[in-house]
């Protein structure tokens, strides 16, 4: 046991006043530095986070104020009103049943965009890698408009190995969009594949593009997605209420890439907006082929679809017209048409057969207008339906387009006029162009073509967006442009693709 003095003078030195020993030198400066910094920090964020909101807010637009016609296509240049349908089912359908094929989603240009931001893709604006940029060259082979103002067209592009932004640089399928009614263009992403021959938009965010195969975007083309069509080609698509109609062929693919004409049967099939379960139209037979003129199964043949603003109309490989509803339901065969189809052209439509709704815009929506003729075999007639194609009155002695001039696309006027784009029916013959017939007149008028190379080349499409607007194709291939007409079709004028 320790002494007491040993004991008070530990109790001494317990109760001594501890002094702590003072921190290095600047180390209060130091705490108060990283305090502000992330008081700074913290505002910034805050600041951020209110801009995003904001900018949210700004760009978020009311789907009902998008533009929609009511007007229908002809020949597929117009599209309507893309109200909103209950999809398909993939169980509902086998072929275009569905299933969504790996496919290109956005351009490596878009990719580039957004991995470098919305500055980076100002900076690059003019290059191949930048959003919205334009290939040179862009040769046209379908176009497709929601509203006067806006378009789009499909075509090769560039020269191959050198194609832009495509992930694969040897394809040079393009597409561009115009919001000036052709006067300027900017590039949208193309699906990676040299099959596409077609472009239709039902709105300004629903669009397909087709040919040997076929591709759909829900967002106004900036992502596209293959669809399953079960190995068949996709020969015409057309668009209306919220629907699209298309032909399902069993082609051939030829070494020059046109499958159109190597056709031996189809079947036609539709989908709901948004949906990718494509459904055989019923009262069609399945599988539409010559075999019913006498010449037996496999021989070449020809189809085409045209929609009006309450009804839709095939024209099948023997010649039959089926008509019905534009909301899927059952169609019926409504007449034996009073010339043939003959083969398909080089677009796929019937050649010696094309057929218009007429009047549409106005609110009639039973009148049908029909041009029949090859270039090789006599001149063409013109016949003319009031009752949905059921009966037909022709001009047998009158409305002959010019001797050796094959008619290739036809559109109607509310008025009744037609409108018909022709080429060369021979080699060393008139190059064809685009041809009116006003009501009660017996001859066809050719156009008139402000174009600049000063030669006549043919046309292979015509369609009329209004009764004062219209689009063609054609022409002289190296102007790389669409002909638009704003005065009813009498006056053509050259729309380069361009920005």
């Amino acid at each position: 046991m320790p002494a007491d003095d040993e004991l008070d003078q530990l109790d001494r030195w317990l109760k001594q006043q501890v002094q702590p020993l003072p921190p290095p030198s600047g180390t209060f400066a130091l705490i108060a530095k990283r305090a502000r910094r992330r008081r700074i920090r913290k505002a910034l964020v805050s600041v951020a986070g209110a801009a995003a909101v904001a900018a949210a807010v700004g760009v978020a637009v009311p789907v009902s104020m998008s533009l929609h016609l009511s007007t229908s296509s002809t020949n597929g240049n117009l599209s309507a009103d893309g109200q909103s349908a209950k999809p398909a089912t993939p169980s509902q359908s086998s072929l275009g049943n569905g299933t969504r094929l790996p496919s290109s989603s956005a351009s490596s240009a878009e990719a580039s965009a957004a991995a470098g931001g919305a500055g980076s893709a100002r900076a690059s604006a003019s290059g191949p890698n930048s959003l919205g940029w334009l290939p040179p060259n862009l040769t046209p082979s379908s176009v497709t408009w929601d509203s006067l103002s806006t378009g789009w067209v499909v075509g090769p592009a560039g020269t191959p190995g050198r194609c832009g932004a495509n992930a694969n640089s040897t394809i040079c399928t393009s597409i561009a969009v115009t919001h000036d009614a052709g006067q300027t263009w900017s590039g949208v992403p193309a699906p990676v594949s040299s099959n596409i021959t077609g472009i239709r938009f039902l709105n300004a965010t629903y669009g397909w593009a087709y040919g040997f195969g076929l591709w759909a975007t829900d967002d106004g083309g900036k992502h596209w997605h293959q669809v399953n069509t079960g190995g068949l080609a996709v020969t015409d698509l057309e668009t209306v209420n919220g629907r699209a109609y298309a032909l399902f062929g069993r082609c051939t693919q030829l070494t020059d890439g046109n499958y159109r004409v190597s056709c031996t049967s189809f079947t036609l099939k539709t989908a709901a907006v948004g949906s990718d379960g494509w459904t055989p139209v019923g009262g069609v037979p399945a599988s539409l082929s010559a075999a019913s003129t006498g010449t037996g199964a496999g021989q070449q043949a020809s189809a085409a679809i045209e929609l009006g603003s309450a009804a839709g109309y095939l024209v099948a490989p023997d010649g039959t017209l089926y008509t019905g509803p534009l909301d899927g339901t059952a169609w019926h065969a409504a007449a034996k048409l009073p010339c043939s189809t003959g083969p398909a052209n080089g677009d796929g439509q019937p050649l010696g057969l094309l057929l218009a709704p007429v009047g549409t815009t106005s609110g009639n929506t039973s009148r049908l207008a029909m041009v029949c003729g090859q270039a090789a075999t006599g001149p063409t007639s013109v016949y003319q339906s009031a009752d949905n194609g059921s009966t037909w009155t022709g001009q047998t002695a009158a409305g002959s387009l010019p001797s050796k001039t094959q008619p290739e696309s036809l559109t109607t006027r509310p008025d009744g006029t037609l409108i018909v784009a022709a080429t060369a029916g021979s080699p060393g013959t008139p190059s064809g162009g685009i041809y009116r017939l006003v009501p009660g007149a017996t001859q066809w008028q050719a156009a008139s073509l402000s174009d600049p190379s000063g030669k006549t080349y043919g046309f292979t499409y015509v369609g009329m967006t209004s009764a004062t607007q219209g689009v063609a194709l054609g022409g002289n291939p190296s102007l790389h442009a669409i002909w638009m007409t704003t005065d009813g079709g009498q006056t053509w004028q050259v729309r380069p693709i361009q920005s």
